[in-house]
């Protein structure tokens, strides 16, 4: 069946993670998507793990996508990229801002070529302000944005999100983008620039902490495992492991409190209100930890779901992917490489129910695909 976004030809100057991902997306919805590298390759394909040589992170974020080769600063190689521009939808790129200017390729060369064409660039910190030119990381971003200030214990050191927040979370933003500039291109006939940051998209996170500093004007403080706006609502330690419980509703916090043997501890004068809860979330959740610590993790689990009280598990990733809910809902799914063999890699989390995205291609090797597409090209021509 295809895809949703299979009318849709993608040229993918990205490197690394951000710009791969948000190609990934549209390629997942069938979008036709040619990833042009450099002649050393992407610089993801040299991170670990590897697989008879093949990185297996590159090959989770590079599906469904067709590799050409090209050096820009080629005069032949820029050409047959701008005779490939002619024809596309969508360039994505992630340079630092003035490279595709300097090289030839910048957005007035593209338009006056294409003027349908969208051209998708992400960059650490924007196409204008004053960092733009400054090159930007996941790991700098996120201390930047303040998502590190919360992260953590409240006392020791600022931590950085163990995922890499910023990039994945930027390439959403960007494909995002793409598909509201194809429905104004619908309307308009004419494509335009989209443009977003690991800066801003690390930043746009900040949902309660920003409403904390515009509410109160004060820093919003680290506090572990608490919630800013809820309570309880956090991981709690059982005999044997650990559960998150989402108990700040009124009727579950009751429920929670009646099921650990404490019917009247909605009554504390602390705790009557989630407010009040949230104030006093420390005290709370000391006496609530100690009732909870008393038996093992699959009787608190079963009991919470039986009242309609939101819980889980804390799963490490080898009981993630073997999770019957994940492995229902195809998020599982194995491709075959032409080096590795059998591959598993993630599914794709939006399902269409007419035309859904599907993982149909393992990422490609190096310039695999330069001749055919290169050679199709010069044969339309």
């Amino acid at each position: 069946m295809a895809g949703a976004l299979d009318h849709l030809l993608v040229l993918d100057l990205t490197s690394h993670l951000s710009g791969p991902y948000c190609a990934m997306m549209l390629a997942d919805q069938g979008a036709d998507v040619i990833k042009i590298e450099p002649p050393v390759g992407d610089s993801a394909r040299n991170m670990p793990p590897f697989i008879n040589g093949e990185s297996a992170p590159f090959m989770t974020w590079n599906r469904n996508k067709r590799s050409v080769v090209m050096d820009f600063k080629k005069q032949a190689d820029r050409l047959a990229f701008l005779r490939m521009v002619d024809k596309a939808d969508i360039v994505v790129e992630n340079y630092r801002p003035g490279v595709m200017d300097r090289l030839g390729i910048g957005w007035d060369v593209l338009h006056a070529r294409n003027p349908r064409l969208i051209l998708a660039s992400i960059s650490g910190f924007g196409q204008t302000g004053p960092y733009a030119s400054r090159g930007g990381f996941d790991l700098i971003t996120q201390a930047m944005s303040g998502l590190m200030s919360t992260n953590g214990p409240a006392d020791g050191p600022p931590h950085r999100l163990p995922i890499a927040i910023s990039d994945v979370t930027a390439g959403m933003f960007l494909a995002f983008g793409v598909m509201t500039a194809i429905e104004a291109r619908h309307r308009t006939g004419e494509g335009q620039r989209v443009e977003t940051s690991l800066f801003e998209a690390a930043t746009s996170l900040a949902l309660y902490e920003s409403a904390h500093y515009f509410a109160t004007g004060t820093r919003p403080e680290r506090i572990g495992q608490a919630h800013r706006g809820s309570a309880p609502y956090q991981c709690l330690q059982t005999a044997d492991g650990y559960i998150t419980v989402g108990a700040s509703q009124q009727k579950f916090f009751e429920g929670f409190c009646t099921l650990v043997g404490l019917p009247a501890l909605p009554t504390d004068e602390r705790f009557t209100t989630n407010a009040l809860r949230v104030k006093h979330n420390d005290a709370l959740i000391a006496i609530l930890q100690a009732k909870v610590i008393e038996k093992p993790s699959s009787f608190w689990l079963t009991a919470l779901e039986d009242l309609g009280i939101p819980a889980g598990p804390v799963l490490y990733y080898d009981e993630v992917f073997t999770n019957p809910q994940i492995l229902a809902r195809e998020m599982v799914v194995e491709t075959r490489h032409p080096v590795t063999g059998p591959f598993k890699t993630m599914g794709v989390p939006v399902k269409l129910s007419a035309t859904p995205g599907s993982v149909h291609t393992p990422a490609p090797r190096l310039g695999e695909h330069t001749d055919a597409i290169l050679n199709q090209g010069e044969a339309a021509d």
